[in-house]
């Protein structure tokens, strides 16, 4: 027969268990609600990131529109390429996540020079070459191939980033004021347009190692400053 003693302790033990299992289950409701709490809280910041920071959710090319967008546009004189296998191969980039300038080496050529170069090598086949944007000594700009296809200037970055060709008056490389100022407000303008900064724009030589563009990887000095105009273009637009 279960004694007095026993039979109290079992109630107790009962009671016990029952009090822990109460309170197991408040605790994972606890867990679920703060869970919830959590995911409510991570679906908002995501959604605000998604507004302030588009780009980072995108998978393939995407371009942003805005009046501040539309309003930085420089004039842009386009004379796309004719569709071949060595200047303008028609193929899609995938997103856009920088732009790379170059120097042309062809010292005193004009923007439309260079252009009429790559158009030219659909008939020559003397190599593959070309570049999105050809900027000229008078600051002219001159746009050979969209931004949404590959164009053949930075190697291994050709199907990721936008290229800039620009035209310099001497052996130097060095750029005429009129030249800098229009790259300056086109890379501004592109970052816009594809949710990027200055630290976004590179030069040939880091792609590659090449002597491109001869007077900003010589003048370390300068294409840093070129850096710095391009971020402070971005704060005048916003």
């Amino acid at each position: 027969m279960e004694s007095a003693n026993e039979k109290m302790k079992r109630q107790k033990y009962r009671h016990k268990k029952r009090l822990t299992e109460v309170q197991r289950k408040r605790k994972v409701q606890r867990y679920i609600r703060l869970g919830l709490i959590l995911l409510g809280i991570l679906a908002v910041v995501l959604g605000i990131l998604r507004l302030i920071k588009p780009g980072w959710f995108a998978r393939g090319y995407f371009e942003l529109s805005s009046e501040e967008i539309d309003a930085s546009k420089p004039e842009i004189d386009v004379q796309l390429l004719s569709v071949n296998p060595y200047s303008r191969p028609g193929t899609e980039t995938d997103k856009i996540t920088g732009i790379v300038v170059h120097y042309t080496a062809n010292p005193g050529a004009s923007a439309i020079d260079n252009r009429n170069y790559f158009e030219g090598l659909k008939d020559n086949h003397g190599t593959s070459a070309s570049s999105n944007f050809v900027i000229g000594l008078e600051g002219e700009i001159v746009q050979c191939v969209p931004t949404w296809e590959v164009a053949y200037a930075s190697n291994e970055r050709n199907h990721d980033t936008v290229s800039i060709e620009c035209c310099h008056p001497d052996e130097s490389g060095k750029f005429t004021e009129a030249t800098y100022q229009s790259m300056v407000r086109l890379c501004a303008w592109l970052c816009m347009k594809f949710d990027l900064d200055a630290r976004d724009v590179i030069r040939h030589y880091d792609v590659t190692g090449k002597n491109c563009p001869k007077y900003f990887v010589e003048d370390e000095k300068a294409w840093k400053i070129f850096q710095e105009d391009i971020q402070e273009a971005l704060k005048r637009t916003k």
